[in-house]
């Protein structure tokens, strides 16, 4: 009888030891608050990138485009909370939640409005703010089918002002950004739209503490 009750408890311990280990793999694949993140389109394989170019037309604000390069440092952008609003950092982002992207290089938000892209006349998609603070064009919905957002899940950001995806268009440049691609606000989630982490810094979740409840057979 005491063979089977030990061979009961080993089993019980070995479950437990197998299935946090787990748990705490799957919370690194979460993409969290505080992560500094490349955005790759899962469309057109290109990162969402900014730099200190604006635009010529439209709202004149730094023009927000798509580079196929992988190691552009103008590619990062940190992942916030709403304006007036705070998510701690490693805290998880969730489906639906409503997120800001700042621009690392020049602490310009993604932003977006109601005036025409420049070269298919889409929505215009810009960075806008100084220092990380803008406005509520700088909010954007996250769209995705898990609980929270995944490393690996195809996404959509939807603009929250005006209902707008965020997307490329498939349109190119010419100098003084030869090559790079429009990124726009398209009305339906369609062709172009989707978007998934490629490199970057990801911040881990907080392990909380578990609590063991230890039963004498």
């Amino acid at each position: 009888m005491k063979y089977e009750q030990h061979r009961i408890l080993l089993l019980t311990i070995f479950a437990v030891l197998c299935r946090y280990p787990a748990a705490f793999a799957a919370k690194k694949n979460y993409v969290t608050c505080g992560s500094i993140i490349k955005l790759l389109n899962s469309d057109y394989n290109m990162r969402l990138h900014s730099h200190d170019v604006k635009y010529g037309s439209g709202s004149g604000q730094q023009s927000v485009t798509a580079i196929e390069l992988k190691e552009d440092v103008n590619s990062h952008w940190v992942i916030k909370a709403s304006t007036n609003k705070h998510c701690e950092r490693g805290e998880p982002i969730k489906c639906g939640d409503i997120v800001r992207l700042e621009h690392l290089s020049t602490h310009k938000n993604l932003h977006s409005h109601f005036f025409s892209s420049p070269l298919s006349g889409e929505q215009e998609v810009s960075a806008y703010g100084e220092n990380g603070v803008g406005d509520t064009g700088d909010h954007w919905e996250l769209i995705c089918s898990n609980e929270s957002w995944m490393r690996d899940a195809h996404v959509r950001l939807r603009h929250v002002d005006t209902g707008a995806y965020l997307a490329i268009s498939g349109r190119t440049f010419g100098r003084p950004i030869s090559g790079q691609m429009e990124v726009v606000g398209v009305n339906n989630p369609s062709h172009g739209t989707r978007w998934t982490t490629a490199e970057g810094l990801f911040i881990v979740p907080k392990e909380k503490e578990t609590e063991y409840i230890h039963t004498e057979l």
